[in-house]
């Protein structure tokens, strides 16, 4: 009975439009008042919370992508996927997907490149006359692909609750994140063939060379965070810092095109989202530490194997709570309260730690463009002008293979985990 003092203040907090951290902290503080327990538990518990070196990882990835977006360097990445996939039946929805995955390799969050990407890409789509509801859609949902492939925000969160190998999770996410990629352009072909969409451009190799040498840098980025991991050159958090230094470099000594007034404005927005992410975890903290005092982990796990002991039967209820839960809540908030209560149930019926941890990141970006509360959908709403409803409309139908890549992902263990078996273990 004393956890309804935790979630009844929160469900009406969130109801009531609160922001996630503030609702958070306010619940738990009720909970820490009503129990009678001193207020400095809250202090102690949210700094420790944040008090971790891999979530340095965090600001710099953040950093790093400002840096590409506003050095112009996603014009060079949408060039170049222009010219690799824009020869394709409905060119510009396959250049959509194919941009997404390079720069996934720099940014590493889904917002990010639905709003570095997404407005240049919906721009190049409405001028090619795409329907507005073709280019939401598809940018949304190629957003998704971000936060799978290596460097990832979520990931670097998760290893940190689950004392799992970030390494490990970044490896586990590239053969996923290349599936998204593919069955997304696989529903594009059908859509283009469907509406009678046309060829962007003609296959050009001299075209594809030319747009390769403008944009060979930018793709060295994620050679650099991913070589660096795996050779053991750099732990991920360091290869965050590279990352930042590599684009700073491009913008401020090669292209030319950042200067002072940029590098401000970049700063001060990477501090206002690390803000925002780490105020969610340190919220988070205080309360999954509530939870695990209550035993939530054990009360769950005697639940759900109560239903059954089966592993796929126990994976499939944890993949529908938690994608349940990403319909209502934020993916940084969602991932530090439910790995501490999910994982000791999953490692009892033989989960593998990196498997689940890429499962709940796939769930939770399904997430992402679902109401009420779609960050994506919000994004792109106000890049393309139109309606939060309309965009819902517009990525139900690439909901579809992206669900499809996470039952495969779910019920074929070996599709997430052979990469991060061979390099690791």
């Amino acid at each position: 009975m004393e956890l309804l003092v935790l979630f009844i203040p929160l469900v009406l907090l969130l109801l009531m439009g609160v922001p996630v951290a503030v609702s958070l902290g306010t619940a738990s503080l009720a909970y820490i008042l009503v129990v009678g327990m001193p207020e400095v538990v809250v202090v102690h518990t949210m700094i420790n919370g944040i008090d971790s070196f891999p979530l340095l990882a965090i600001p710099f990835f953040i950093l790093a992508g400002h840096l590409m977006n506003t050095g112009g360097i996603t014009t060079k990445i949408f060039n170049f996927a222009r010219a690799l996939v824009g020869w394709l039946p409905g060119g510009l929805g396959h250049v959509n997907v194919g941009a997404s995955v390079i720069f996934a390799g720099m940014s590493g969050a889904a917002v990010a490149d639905a709003g570095g990407l997404g407005n240049v890409e919906i721009k190049a789509m409405k001028d090619a006359g795409y329907d507005t509801d073709f280019s939401v859609g598809v940018t949304a949902a190629s957003s998704t692909i971000g936060p799978i492939i290596p460097p990832s925000l979520p990931l670097v969160i998760y290893g940190v609750m689950a004392s799992v190998s970030v390494g490990e999770l970044f490896a586990a996410g590239l053969v996923p994140g290349v599936m998204m990629a593919i069955s997304l352009m696989v529903m594009v072909a059908w859509i283009s063939k469907k509406r009678g969409y046309p060829r962007d451009t003609k296959l050009d190799y001299c075209n594809v060379w030319t747009s390769f040498k403008a944009a060979a840098l930018p793709l060295l980025t994620p050679c650099i965070i991913i070589g660096g991991i795996s050779t053991g050159a750099f732990t991920p958090t360091e290869a965050a810092v590279a990352a930042v230094f590599y684009a700073l470099a491009l913008g401020l000594f090669v292209y030319r095109s950042l200067n002072w007034k940029h590098l401000v404005r970049v700063c001060v927005d990477t501090v206002e989202t690390t803000a925002s992410i780490l105020m969610i975890v340190a919220a988070a903290a205080i309360f999954a530490w509530i939870l695990s005092a209550n035993q939530a982990a054990t009360i769950l796990g005697d639940t759900l194997l109560s239903i059954s002991d089966n592993k796929t039967v126990v994976l499939l209820l944890i993949m529908l709570m938690v994608l349940l839960i990403g319909l209502f809540m934020e993916t940084i908030a969602a991932i530090t309260i439910l790995v501490p209560v999910l994982l000791p149930v999953a490692e009892t019926v033989g989960i593998d730690p990196v498997h689940l941890g890429i499962i709940i990141i796939l769930n939770l970006m399904i997430g992402l463009l679902t109401p009420p509360v779609g960050m994506v959908l919000f994004v792109l709403s106000d890049v393309a002008k139109v309606r939060f409803e309309d965009c819902v409309r517009a990525t139900m139908p690439f909901l579809v293979p992206l669900v499809i890549v996470l039952m495969l992902v779910a019920l074929v263990p070996s599709v997430a985990m052979w990469l991060p078996q061979a390099l690791y273990r």
